[in-house]
């Protein structure tokens, strides 16, 4: 074995840059991240060939002093950390002193400040070389430029694994456009060989920031999103969450901060996508920009070099708040009758093709009026609770509900707001616009009054804003299935003892794990024990999931109670069963309704949780404005 040797300062400096410095991106990103911290409200970035010959920064900071100068481009160097109480309690982007050492080792660094309060300007060279960087004095305002060129010009090995230009370049307008969505009060330009991309002005109020939105993400992702802004216990969420029919092919969408930190969590990708769970279309992702605000001091962002990482000190706790408030947001999107918002320019026209339904009047839609900037009051979340009578005494049961409420529907009574049953084959008086003072309504409905069903399949309906297609089918299995579950949650979830216990093996610590969450299975109706060092038994199981493969079930949910402290797999399965039992329930296709059938169920689309989607993620319902119509006739023209 060779003997021990200490590393020179420009081979750890290297090693250093293995991790912080993959790619130009990864440069932009540290550089930025100084600048923010440094307090600038003004970023320009100019890169070359993709940022591998240059990348040049300036901002309007504090600046660096000059005696800090030569500092700054050492290892180990910060002025963001003194203590340990200062790096349990981070609440910078940068800290660990390593970015500026790191990229002048592997390229030609010019760093160039005038600090605050100083009348004189200096700047620091250094090219990847053991000496100490020279200074020498500049012409330069107050803030910090820093030019970076030829990067891996020393270490060839590294540049031959960068990608083509055009790809280097998306990566590092990915980064700008996360950083320019995390600080929304500051300006950002970016130019490319000479060409702008963006310039972005310093937002100060909310039509602004949804216009730096719609910008950076596309027009359609501000039309299609639902403005969020909640507090409870120590954390506050607040941002944009898309509506369940604006979805994507793949989780590109998706941009989550902790404290102004851009992260990925395995946590929070798990909290939103059980939110979502109910109402997207199979392999399709949700979109979103959130921001979680804590206290620094609970959680921990220095477990990766990268700090894309976090660890929360009460995981569950935050996965809870998450999962709670972006599901009873969507939960309570309903047609209502406000004035829908109007949509922004965006000079953005390369908008991927999505999965969208047109937009009706929606509740909780961002309204710019009404919404104090970065501070809304929370939207109304509370869950309505449909009304469901009898009691389900199991599966047999269950499926019987489904049946009889194919030929029942509720509708409300507008006097009384009480609900009442009407029979599909009824001789109730029939909706229609023209009766709309004598039926007690003061306005159209959201959903409009039926007019025509076509072809067996589709509700024709008259709004205030245009035309409603219905598809009655999936509008149907919505309503049928939201009861299901009303009910079936409500009666405590009913379990049955098994005649022949399973036992079931696993290692000690997954069994340490049942015996350590015996409650989450108990609230689902499990009675599951530990009966020995690597065994549990199930005694008892909920009577929905009585026919399921049990054991497997259990594992499935231990391996995530493993993984992300919280399991939704025992709830994800009684409602699959019920929303299959809700799709063979619901009126089919070329079943001929009255017109008071159909009114019927569009009254209670307006009182239905989730009810734009069916139980697959399929919309329910299409909306043509007027204007929409006049275009398709060319009127006006």
């Amino acid at each position: 074995m060779k003997r021990i040797n200490l590393l020179s300062p420009r081979l750890a400096n290297q090693i250093a840059a293995g991790e912080v410095v993959e790619r130009p991106a990864s440069v932009v990103k540290e550089l930025l991240e100084n600048s923010l911290d440094a307090g600038a409200s003004q970023l320009d970035v100019d890169v070359e060939q993709g940022g591998v010959r240059r990348i040049k920064i300036r901002d309007n900071g504090t600046g660096i002093m000059k005696d800090d100068l030569s500092l700054a481009l050492s290892r180990h160097a910060t002025s963001k950390i003194v203590t340990l109480d200062d790096l349990e309690a981070v609440n910078t982007l940068g800290f660990r002193g390593e970015a500026l050492a790191s990229i002048s080792s592997v390229s030609r660094l010019h760093l160039t400040s005038q600090a605050e309060g100083e009348t004189e300007a200096w700047r620091a060279e250094a090219e990847g070389k053991d000496m100490a960087a020279a200074v020498r004095p500049a012409s330069h305002p107050q803030g910090t430029t820093i030019d970076v060129r030829d990067l891996f010009f020393n270490t060839p090995a590294r540049r031959k694994f960068l990608r083509t230009e055009k790809t280097e370049f998306n990566h590092l307008e990915e980064v700008v456009k996360r950083l320019a969505l995390s600080r929304y009060e500051t300006g950002f330009r970016l130019s490319h060989n000479g060409k702008q991309v963006y310039d972005l002005r310093p937002v100060t109020d909310q039509l602004h920031a949804e216009h730096r939105l719609a910008t950076l993400l596309g027009k359609k992702f501000i039309e299609n999103a639902l403005t969020l802004d909640v507090e409870a216990a120590g954390l506050r969420l607040w941002g944009w969450i898309g509506l369940p029919t604006f979805s994507r092919s793949q989780a590109d969408l998706q941009y989550f901060f902790v404290n102004g930190r851009v992260v990925k969590d395995k946590l929070v990708a798990h909290a939103v996508r059980q939110a979502y769970r109910d109402v997207l279309y199979n392999g399709r992702h949700p979109v979103f920009v959130l921001y979680l605000e804590l206290d620094p001091a609970t959680v921990d962002v220095n477990v990766h070099p990268t700090k894309h990482e976090v660890r929360f000190r009460d995981g569950r706790l935050v996965h809870d708040f998450l999962f709670s408030r972006i599901h009873k947001a969507i939960a309570d999107v309903r047609p209502e009758s406000d004035s829908a918002p109007t949509g922004l320019q965006d000079t953005n026209a390369n908008d991927p093709a999505i999965t969208e339904q047109s937009p009706l009047p929606l509740a909780n839609r961002s309204n710019a009026s009404s919404m104090d900037w970065m501070r809304a009051s929370a939207p109304n979340n509370s869950l309505a609770t449909s009304d469901v009578r009898g009691q389900l005494d199991g599966v047999g049961r269950m499926s019987d509900y489904a049946q009889q409420y194919t030929s029942s529907m509720e509708q409300v009574d507008p006097e009384t707001g009480e609900v009442r049953v009407a029979s599909l084959e009824g001789e109730s008086a029939p909706f229609s616009p023209s009766s709309v003072q004598e039926s007690g309504y003061q306005a159209v409905p959201p959903m409009g009054f039926a007019v025509a069903q076509i072809h067996g399949v589709y509700i024709l309906s008259e709004s205030e804003q245009g035309l409603i297609l219905v598809d009655m089918h999936a509008a149907h299995e919505r309503i049928v299935y939201e009861r299901m579950k009303t009910a079936f949650y409500q009666k405590n979830i009913a379990s049955q003892p098994l005649l022949v216990p399973i036992n079931i093996s696993v290692s000690q610590s997954e069994a340490d794990l049942v015996e350590e969450n015996g409650q989450v299975f108990g609230s689902f109706g499990f009675r599951v024990e530990r009966t020995g060092l690597e065994s549990v038994m199930v005694r008892e199981v909920p009577v929905i999931l009585i026919r399921g493969d049990v054991e497997s079930l259990v594992r499935d949910v231990i391996s995530d109670l493993s993984t992300n402290g919280v399991s939704d797999l025992m709830e994800s399965r009684a409602n699959e069963l019920m929303a299959s039992m809700a799709c063979h329930g619901a009126v089919r296709a070329n079943r001929k309704l009255t017109i008071a059938e159909m009114n019927s169920l569009l009254r209670d689309m307006e009182v239905t949780e989730r009810s734009g989607q069916c139980n697959h993620g399929r919309p329910t319902w299409a909306h043509l404005s007027m204007s929409d119509l006049d275009k398709l006739f060319l009127r006006g023209r």
